[in-house]
């Protein structure tokens, strides 16, 4: 039997019926985030229509161009070769006043073609529940209803080790945070660099790290924003000065304005920290917005470091330099600058 239709079917519910071929007569595919919505409809080309029949049993439209009626009348008929026909209209959200003219499509999901499997996929938003469309598809038998919401950041750490764990990869802490923090919350985006790294880094290769990471996206493994607010929540003074060395050296890649953004975020995520009844990991990450538990290991070191008043007066500090670098108050360069804020910072009692 084929799934239900259904608002609450994850994609590997969608995905396990498709394995054991249980395919529903139609799929309505919807939501924001379009990685899972083209996972579902790779699964059934590869498996609805076998390759021999393509040709003849499998039709795709795109909605800027399809013609609703002839969609439609297409998918009434019967398979030619095979024992079933698959048709697909892609980018359903591009029709033409897509939201009311996809309603045109009611009459068919009411009384779908038990000898073919009809694809909707609508991107970037749910279709409303109230529409002809969703009201008939709720009500009938054989129709599966899949809804895709976006990834929020902090989710992101699971389906991206469940990804690696698919391509035989593991990822250390380190390298997810540094994907996340580059790429951001899209799924495709994200999963083509892991390709792209796992592709790099040649056969055999068990296990992508931060330094292949930095390395895949042009960033220094030893100098860059993320080892500066680690001296820093460590209080490495050395370690902090050497940075911003690296930094005035290379100012093209390491323009003030992103390392003073850095310290901003770090030193506001420990003022907030200090005042967060819960301390619990998943207390701080909820108060944070983290997205993965590794952030938590330089929070745990800042709040160890530095008290609230001393917090505080950091980020008083990085507001008075940004002023500075900016001409107001001061002529000095601002990487010298920079070296003045730090000595500030590390000293305030």
């Amino acid at each position: 039997m084929p799934p239900k239709a259904s608002k609450d079917l994850s994609y590997r519910d969608v995905l396990d019926s498709i394995k054991r071929r249980e395919f529903s007569a139609v799929y309505l595919l919807m939501g924001e985030e379009p990685y899972y919505i083209d996972l579902i409809i790779e699964a059934l080309e590869r498996s609805v229509v076998s390759e021999e029949n393509k040709a003849f049993d499998q039709l795709v439209f795109y909605g800027a161009d399809a013609d609703l009626d002839v969609v439609a009348a297409r998918a009434q008929q019967y398979p030619v070769m095979g024992d079933r026909q698959l048709v697909l209209l892609k980018e359903a959200q591009t029709c033409p006043g897509a939201k009311s003219q996809l309603d045109r499509l009611a009459p068919y999901v009411a009384h779908p073609n038990n000898n073919g499997v009809f694809v909707l996929a609508f991107k970037g938003d749910n279709l409303s529940a109230t529409s002809a469309l969703m009201k008939t598809a709720a009500k009938s038998e054989g129709v599966t209803i899949f809804k895709s919401p976006k990834i929020r950041d902090y989710q992101l750490s699971a389906p991206i080790k469940e990804y690696c764990r698919s391509r035989n990869v593991a990822i250390e802490e380190p390298a997810l945070q540094i994907l996340i923090e580059y790429i951001g919350n899209s799924l495709q985006k994200l999963f083509r660099e892991i390709d792209k790294l796992i592709v790099g880094a040649g056969e055999g290769r068990q296990r992508i790290t931060a330094a292949m990471v930095e390395e895949n996206i042009g960033i220094s493994k030893e100098f860059n924003n993320f080892e500066l607010t680690k001296a820093v929540s460590q209080k490495d003074y050395p370690k902090t000065l050497r940075i911003l060395d690296y930094f005035r050296k290379n100012p093209k890649n390491n323009p003030s304005i992103m390392t003073t953004a850095a310290l901003q975020k770090f030193f506001s995520q420990i003022v907030i920290s200090h005042f967060t009844a819960d301390k619990t990991d998943r207390g701080l990450m909820e108060a944070l917005q983290l997205k993965t538990p590794y952030a938590l290991k330089e929070i745990r070191e800042g709040l160890r470091m530095y008290t609230p008043r001393q917090s505080l007066a950091a980020i008083s500090a990085l507001r008075d330099f940004d002023c500075k670098s900016k001409g107001i108050g001061s002529l000095q360069n601002e990487y010298d600058l920079q070296r003045e804020l730090i000595f500030k910072i590390f000293t305030v009692s």
